[in-house]
């Protein structure tokens, strides 16, 4: 069977199984390995000929890209083998494909303590910074669902976010009484329209708020490790996981939250023994 015709039935897979968003991050690729290869068969292509294709595409991307790029043709090679019911092993499981495109190493990160994101949010006198620093500490939101909410999408404690990274039409975030009650006062002093966004600002803005705020506590910080913190602070007071996945960071899936919460140090895990046990 031509490559050609495996790759529509790829897409048309795809169309019907995959959010539009994972779909987009397969276009560059597949539409480069049709452009390469459509006219050749399923079979002969071996795992130095797209060693070459994928090095050549993927050459001065991030590891993580070109992980990401590996696992994608890898996907669709197992997609053509099960429908085609192909007798042949997927050429990007081989060691020279499988090793140069492995995953990069995750990076532990270190996890705010509750004193520091205390201070720096009670040090802060401007509200508008003040209310960006706390929905991410407190309420877990990424700084791009932050940035897009209207005052039409405030209702008492909840948030209407819009258009999430999930890719569903839209999310559910939650806000301690305090926080709704500062935010709404915020909206009213503010005097803003139902359509108009609450914070007007752009990424960089934002983000540089919250490495200011850090700085000034001798602190490298970005709105991820906030929200990340939340989930950790949320962990370390017997907040189930599935809470903290489904309710506060929206996860589609537990292991991503895990990953969130952060390895325990030693003196955590000997305190925690002491809330639990007794001296």
């Amino acid at each position: 069977m031509k490559m050609q015709e495996v790759l529509c039935q790829f897409r048309q897979h795809q169309k019907y199984n995959l959010k539009q968003k994972t779909i987009g991050s397969y276009w560059h690729l597949l539409d480069r390995f049709e452009e390469k290869y459509g006219d050749r068969s399923l079979e002969s292509l071996g795992p130095d000929e797209i060693f070459d294709f994928l090095e050549h595409l993927t050459q001065n991307l991030s590891k993580s890209t070109r992980r990401l790029r590996y696992a994608q043709l890898k996907a669709f090679y197992n997609f053509a083998i099960e429908r085609c019911a192909a007798d042949f092993k997927n050429p990007c499981s081989y060691p020279l494909l499988s090793k140069s495109f492995r995953a990069p190493r995750q990076v532990e990160k270190k996890i705010l303590d509750k004193e520091v994101v205390e201070e720096m949010i009670y040090n802060v006198r401007n509200k508008r910074d003040r209310l960006i620093l706390e929905l991410q500490a407190r309420c877990g939101l990424r700084i791009g669902e932050l940035l897009k909410i209207t005052v039409s999408d405030v209702s008492e404690r909840k948030l209407l976010l819009k258009e999430p990274k999930s890719g569903k039409d839209s999310e559910t975030a939650f806000m301690p009484e305090q926080i709704a009650r500062r935010l709404g006062n915020y909206i009213r002093n503010q005097n803003l329209s139902s359509n108009d966004r609450i914070f007007p600002i752009t990424y960089a803005t934002a983000r540089n708020i919250v490495r200011r705020q850090g700085a000034r506590l001798k602190v490298t910080l970005t709105p991820h490790d906030l929200r990340r913190y939340s989930a950790t602070y949320a962990s370390r007071n017997g907040v189930p996981l599935e809470i903290i996945s489904k309710v506060i960071l929206r996860h589609q899936h537990l292991k991503t939250t895990q990953i969130y919460l952060g390895k325990v140090s030693e003196s955590e895990a000997i305190r925690w023994m002491d809330i639990l046990h007794g001296k």
